[in-house]
């Protein structure tokens, strides 16, 4: 099984985390915003879970096995 190639609008993720898109960009591009994907097993097998954390939030979208966004995407902060 492959790697899908996992695209997520970066106006949502920018949304979720309270930022404006080019502030996103722009911290993306430093590497300051933290990114983790993890593949989903057993039930959730072709699920991707993607987090992105900057500034002690994070927003976390689950996937299906072609990258599209199944869930309204969650926020948490401290």
């Amino acid at each position: 099984m492959g790697n899908p190639a996992i695209d997520i609008d970066g106006a949502l993720v920018a949304r979720t985390l309270e930022l404006d898109v080019e502030q996103f960009r722009a911290l993306m591009n430093d590497g300051k915003i933290a990114v983790l994907c993890e593949r989903g097993t057993g039930e959730d097998t072709g699920r991707y879970r993607a987090s992105f954390y900057y500034a002690g939030k994070r927003a976390r979208f689950i996937l299906d096995e072609t990258g599209r966004v199944l869930d309204e995407p969650t926020a948490q902060s401290p």
